[in-house]
C-alpha cells in the first residue's frame, strides 16, 4: 500500500537530532548536556505547574474552543490584539497555510530557516519560492519583494532560525509595503531579542506575527503556540483551524506562565548573559545571535562530524545540515545550564 504515499512523504520530513544521542548514549554518557533542540534548561514556572495540575480534573471535557482563558492573559500581558492559537507555532503555521493556499499557489520563505515551512507549504501543494539571505544572514527587502512577488503567503523568522540573527522591523515593514500576500513573521525567539515588531501590525493589514511558550516560557512539552492576526484573517483562520486543537492542560499552564514575569525574566538574563560567553569563549567563529542559541561555523569540518564529535564527548548539538540554504559546515548550540554551557564550551574547544 506503499504506493498511496503522496510523493513529498516519501523523501521529504522533519530532522530530529536523535543520532547525537544514541552516539553518546554508545560512549557511556548518560546525562550529556542536550544543546540541540532550542529548549529552555529550566523546568515552568511553579504558577505554570499549578494551573497545569488544576486543570487535569477536568480533561474529561473538551476544552474551550476558543480559549479564552488564554486569550485574556494575552490581551493583559500586550494589551488589545487580536489572538489565534495552535498546538505550537507548527500548529499556526499549518492553518494558516490551510487557510490561504491552494495547490499550485507560491509560497516565498527567506533562508536559511526553520525547514517545517517548506514542508507544510509542499504539502498544501504549493510552489515554494526560497529567498536566499545575504552572506551575513541579513535580509534584503527588493530581493526578498521581488522573489515574493505573486505570493500569496511569505515566511520570515526573526530572530532567524538557526542563524539566530534579528531583522530590523523597519525592513520588516518595507517587505509587507512592498509584497502582495500575507507575510508571517515567526517570533519564536523574540523574548530574546531587544527586537519590538507589534506596532506594525497598526500599520500593515497583511502581517501575523507568530509567537510560542516553548521557549522562553518553558512549555515546549505542552505544544502551546498564537499568533496576532489582522481582523480580517481572524474568522477564517477559525473555520480552518482543528477543532479542540489545543487542550485544557497546556491552555491553563500558558496563561498562568504569561503571568509570572519575574520567572520569564530570569530565564532571559540567564540566556543574554550565556550567549555572550559562549560566543566569545568558542574558539571556533560564532555569529551574533538575538536568539537562545547560537551558530557556529566548524569548516573545515562539516556539522555531522562536528556533531559526532562532540556527542562522542558527551555534548549533543545540532547539524544544520538540513536547513535549506545553509552549506554544510555549521552547528546550532543551545543555550543550556551552566555546567552544559562550561562543557560544551571545554569540548568544542578541544576539537
Amino acid at each position: 500500500m506503499k504506493h498511496l504515499v503522496r510523493d513529498i512523504f516519501r523523501t521529504e520530513g522533519y530532522v530530529f537530532a536523535t543520532k547525537a544521542r544514541e552516539i553518546a548514549a554508545s560512549h557511556g554518557h548518560k546525562n550529556p548536556a542536550l544543546l540541540a533542540s532550542n529548549e529552555n534548561p529550566f523546568p515552568p514556572s511553579s504558577h505554570a505547574l499549578e494551573a497545569a495540575s488544576r486543570a487535569l480534573s477536568t480533561v474529561h471535557r473538551y476544552p474551550d474552543e476558543r480559549n479564552e482563558a488564554l486569550r485574556e492573559a494575552l490581551t493583559l500581558h500586550y494589551g488589545s490584539h487580536r489572538f489565534v492559537t495552535g498546538v505550537g507555532m507548527d500548529g499556526i503555521i499549518e492553518t494558516i497555510i490551510r487557510v490561504l493556499i491552494s495547490p499550485g499557489d507560491s509560497v516565498a520563505v527567506s533562508q536559511p530557516t526553520f525547514s517545517f515551512y517548506g514542508i507544510a507549504a509542499r504539502a498544501q501543494g504549493a510552489e515554494v519560492v526560497p529567498v536566499q539571505r545575504e552572506a551575513d544572514f541579513s535580509v534584503d527587502p527588493d530581493t526578498f519583494i521581488r522573489a515574493a512577488h505573486g505570493a500569496k503567503l511569505a515566511f520570515l523568522c526573526s530572530p532567524n532560525n538557526p542563524t539566530g540573527n534579528a531583522t530590523p522591523a523597519s525592513v520588516v515593514g518595507e517587505i509587507a509595503e512592498g509584497i502582495d500576500g500575507l507575510l508571517f513573521l515567526d517570533n519564536a525567539y523574540v523574548e530574546f531579542s531587544d527586537k519590538d515588531y507589534l506596532p506594525l501590525m497598526k500599520n500593515y493589514e497583511n502581517i501575523l506575527i507568530g509567537r510560542t511558550f516553548s521557549k522562553a516560557y518553558a512549555l515546549a512539552g505542552l505544544r502551546v503556540g498564537y499568533a496576532f492576526v489582522p481582523a480580517w484573517l481572524e474568522p477564517y483562520y477559525r473555520r480552518a483551524e482543528t477543532p479542540f486543537a489545543l487542550n485544557r492542560v497546556s491552555s491553563a499552564a500558558a496563561a498562568a506562565a504569561l503571568a509570572d514575569r519575574n520567572h520569564t525574566d530570569a530565564i532571559i538574563s540567564h540566556v543574554t548573559e550565556w550567549r555572550e560567553r559562549m560566543t566569545a569563549g568558542c574558539h571556533l567563529p560564532a555569529f551574533p545571535s538575538s536568539a537562545n542559541f547560537i551558530l557556529i561555523d566548524v569548516a573545515p569540518m562539516t556539522g555531522e562530524k562536528a556533531v559526532e564529535a562532540l556527542a562522542a564527548r558527551g555534548v549533543i548539538v545540532r547539524s544544520c545540515s538540513s536547513f535549506p540554504g545553509l552549506e554544510d559546515h555549521y552547528i546550532r548550540v543551545s543555550i543550556g545550564n551552566a555546567w552544559e554551557n562550561e562543557m560544551f564550551l571545554t569540548e568544542v574547544n578541544s576539537l
